[in-house]
């Protein structure tokens, strides 16, 4: 049966699928057998449903809610940071706007300040850069993508 993820809690591992035929199924972690960093809030997911769980969930390709919901590359993120960072092209990319707004005016209005903020953002997006590319894949689309973590 298809459904839609309503609400998904990346700490528990545990959420809730409204179904295509209007009954609401409990899942796990546990019963996601792949892709388990793709499954967020308004996934299209593909599920068996068993009384009032859902088992052997599959994300549906193609189904995605946004383009900042989708996975995204942590070699571009992380090439943005590098090149871009002080002007939070990076957090822009991963979806994280207030993050990237708040270093886009410390770094332009850093200039009025001797350019320490400047520098400072610049440094910060540095050392994301290279966190980017040391996390593992799953690692990153779980904290940057899909999670709420914008800083470090």
């Amino acid at each position: 049966m298809r459904g839609e993820v309503l609400a998904f809690n990346k700490q528990t591992g545990t959420g809730v699928i409204s179904g295509e035929d209007g009954n609401r199924y409990d899942f796990a972690g546990v019963d996601v057998p792949e892709h388990f960093s793709a499954i967020r809030d308004g996934v299209t997911v593909d599920f068996t449903p068993e009384q009032s769980r859902a088992g052997a969930i599959y994300v549906v390709k193609g189904a995605q809610t946004s383009l900042s919901a989708g996975p995204k590359d942590k070699i571009i993120a992380a090439v943005l940071a590098f090149f871009l960072g002080g002007l939070g092209v990076h957090k822009f990319y991963l979806g994280k706007r207030n993050a990237g707004i708040i270093m886009l005016v410390a770094s332009v209005g850093g200039a009025i300040l001797f350019l320490i903020p400047t520098m400072i953002i610049g440094l910060i997006a540095f050392i994301e850069a290279i966190i980017y590319l040391v996390k593992s894949e799953d690692e990153f689309q779980r904290d940057y993508v899909q999670g709420n973590k914008s800083w470090f």
